[in-house]
């Protein structure tokens, strides 16, 4: 296998050398390794940084890693590739993201990519073929052996070249400006965390609880949340779904109750966690029910039918314009614009440009879809279908 160069940061002061000659720079690529399986919080494993011919691998079990706050402020740009998951373990570690970062995952889907991989994204556009390296290794093992350091090592090494690549081809299509606003959601996604009172909205089959089963869902859910956070272990260890969903249905108001609940076991019908459990249940028994949760089809039946036929047309524009389908518009994203909701995706900006005219044509009947020669869709006035 070949080596990536690299170099090993463990301790404090030459951490802050680093982020000192980093805001110097006009940009830098990052990635970071992390586990989640056993936490509630995403623990941080390493940190890997590139710029011009350096490469370092940060240990955030050794240094201080909340000193990366100054340079997250700064105006140097952040390149990621993918950059959802490492935003969300970099908001627990540091307290902070880059304020100006470039995903080069989000860019390839403006570029006809879809959602593309690292190594597919470098293959096509570098001719690189990074080394493979083992999925499921452990970034929290000291020392990490050099393999493990040097396949690391790899994920940041070409992204700042990559990224010059896309900008100019992005550069040469307008589109650069849409990369930033989609990077820009994507930190808004990010900066918007989910409160325990929400949780229940995440349940599997939560719609099929009555109200006064989703005011107990609510409560019970916000309190294993809330739970799990302070021990700092997954949801599920504190109570699975389907225990939430039982307790929701039959509200019980006692331990011997509990123990009828589907989903319930022993760890739950004795001590601390059934006093705080029956407790949950209680407060929810006394709320006011939450509304049920909209499941997309909020729309009138006049309306629903055009979810179909727009998302068909979306799909053909996908192609036609070689842009991932996601980034264009979800099926939520066609649904709120329907149903008139001012805050939709497709209501301004890039998006509303590309297909506002058509989707309000196909929605009021003034268009239509048909085939064309080659089997794609094609948008056409209503007179000329006839």
């Amino acid at each position: 296998m070949t080596t990536t160069t690299h170099e090993w940061v463990d301790d404090q002061a030459t951490f802050e050398a680093v982020l000192e000659e980093l805001s110097k720079v006009d940009r830098y690529a990052i990635d970071t390794e992390f586990h989640r399986e056993r936490t509630y919080f995403p623990a941080l494993a390493l940190v890997q940084i590139a710029w011009d011919d350096r490469i370092v691998l940060i240990d955030p079990l050794a240094v201080d890693v909340v000193a990366m706050t100054g340079l997250f402020a700064s105006e140097v740009e952040a390149v990621f590739h993918a950059a959802q998951q490492d935003l969300d373990v970099l908001t627990h570690a540091v307290g902070a993201v880059p304020t100006r970062f470039f995903d080069t995952q989000i860019a390839g889907g403006f570029l006809g990519y879809g959602t593309p991989s690292l190594v597919s994204l470098l293959s096509a556009e570098l001719g690189v073929t990074p080394a493979k390296g083992d999925r499921l290794t452990d970034w929290l093992r000291r020392p990490l052996t050099e393999a493990q350091r040097s396949y690391a090592a790899s994920d940041v090494a070409h992204l700042l070249e990559v990224r010059e690549r896309l900008v100019s081809r992005l550069d040469d299509r307008g589109r650069l400006g849409w990369v930033a606003e989609a990077c820009d959601e994507l930190a808004a996604r990010n900066s918007v965390r989910s409160e325990p009172e929400q949780a229940w909205l995440r349940l599997k089959d939560v719609r099929s609880l009555k109200p006064r089963g989703r005011a107990v869902a609510q409560e019970v859910a916000a309190w294993r949340e809330r739970r799990a956070m302070a021990l700092d272990i997954p949801v599920r260890q504190v109570l699975p779904d389907l225990a939430v969903l039982g307790v929701s249905q039959r509200q019980p108001r006692d331990e011997r109750d509990l123990t009828q609940a589907r989903g319930v076991d022993g760890r739950h019908t004795k001590g601390v966690v059934a006093t705080e459990l029956l407790a949950a249940v209680e407060r929810g028994l006394n709320n006011e029910p939450p509304q049920a949760p909209s499941g997309g089809d909020e729309l009138g039946r006049d309306l629903r039918p055009a979810v179909a036929l727009v998302s068909a047309w979306v799909s053909q524009m996908a192609r036609d314009e070689a842009i991932d389908t996601a980034l264009l518009a979800t099926r939520a994203d066609l649904v709120t614009l329907l149903s008139g909701d001012p805050e939709s995706r497709l209501a301004s900006g890039w998006r509303a440009e590309l297909l506002g005219d058509g989707i309000r044509a196909l929605v009021e009947g003034r268009s239509a879809l048909t085939f064309d020669r080659s089997g794609g869709l094609r948008l056409v006035p209503i007179d000329a279908v006839g």
